[in-house]
């Protein structure tokens, strides 16, 4: 048995270097162990399984995964009961498992499943209650029922309020996540103040170059654009260029996705030359990263055509 201790525990420090494709055989090996000595219902040859089930999700693997989680849940409700935290632990694992392979219902069935269970174990205004809340609020998100899904965000708001207070990261991503879905449903008056105080709080505690504050200056820059006030919308588009440029380089995807979001809002604002600059540079970038037959590329490629159209330059557009 301690050999087999020995076997799992490497596996856990093969996973924790980054080194999974060790880790996994490190797992198997002491699984296939355990399973032999103790048996399949005994809690450390369970707990090697779901070890295994994040092990795989993290590998990509996800029906393996898939596999190794269900299989860790039907023993953990026979051995310790529905109710106990290592199962509901393992639903909530689940259900993210299903919402990564887009089996949205069979992932709600699960975090709803956790979120009854943390309820009544832990209390409504536990941590990992509301992290539960605020996955149900991104389900719910995915599958469209944008109500609901306000509902869990709102839930989740006032629960990392009170526990953690207004300035803490999960706070602040649960505010942007509030900003962001009254975006998709067009509530703009209602997202904005979502997003500048998102915007304010990541700017005091992670500082103006973080890439999270970077990603809300950038959501700032979508929401003015859709108010129609696009002289803001620039300058956010330009302040998360830069960034994007000094964090990630001029030809990382996030970057020319900017680049490009610069020349739709340029082209919008009579612009044209300046328009014409970022498609052109956006063009290059999507070309040399993804290839010349990509979507992106392709749709970059029309928006140059139309703008060359617009600004009567008809060879050029006739050549996009």
């Amino acid at each position: 048995m301690s050999t087999l201790r020995i076997v799992n525990n490497l596996g856990a420090l093969y996973r924790a270097q980054g080194k999974l494709d060790q880790a996994e055989q490190m797992y198997e090996q002491a699984l296939a162990g355990f399973e032999k000595v103790l048996g399949a219902e005994h809690m450390s040859t369970l707990s090697i399984v779901n070890n295994l089930g994040a092990l795989y999700r993290a590998q990509g693997k996800l029906d393996q995964a898939e596999q190794m989680y269900e299989q860790a849940l039907a023993g953990f409700e026979k051995v310790l009961g529905a109710e106990h935290m290592s199962t509901l632990s393992i639903v909530n694992n689940l259900g993210a498992l299903y919402r990564a392979q887009g089996k949205l219902d069979q992932a709600e069935q699960m975090y709803e499943q956790a979120l009854a269970g943390f309820e009544k174990v832990l209390g409504a205004d536990h941590m990992s209650t509301l992290s539960i809340v605020n996955n149900l609020g991104n389900l719910y998100r995915d599958q469209g029922k944008m109500d609901q899904a306000a509902r869990m965000y709102e839930q989740a708001l006032v629960g990392f309020e009170k526990v953690l207070g207004a300035d803490h990261t999960l706070t602040l991503d649960t505010i942007n996540n509030l900003g962001v879905l009254y975006q998709d449903q067009g509530k703009l008056t209602q997202a904005e103040p979502m997003h500048q105080r998102t915007l304010a709080g990541f700017e005091k505690v992670l500082g103006a170059d973080h890439m999270s504050t970077l990603r809300i200056v950038n959501n700032l820059g979508h929401l003015y654009r859709d108010q129609g006030k696009l002289d803001q919308a620039a300058q956010m588009y330009e302040q998360a260029l830069a960034g994007f440029e000094k964090v990630l380089g001029a030809d990382h995807m996030s970057t020319l996705s900017i680049v490009n979001n610069l020349g739709v809002l340029y082209r919008a604002q009579g612009e044209l030359d300046q328009a014409e600059q970022m498609y052109k540079r956006a063009l290059a970038g999507f070309e040399k990263a993804l290839g010349a037959d990509h979507m992106l590329t392709l749709r970059t490629a029309g928006n140059l055509g139309n703008l060359y159209r617009d600004q009567g330059k008809m060879d050029q557009a006739a050549q996009m």
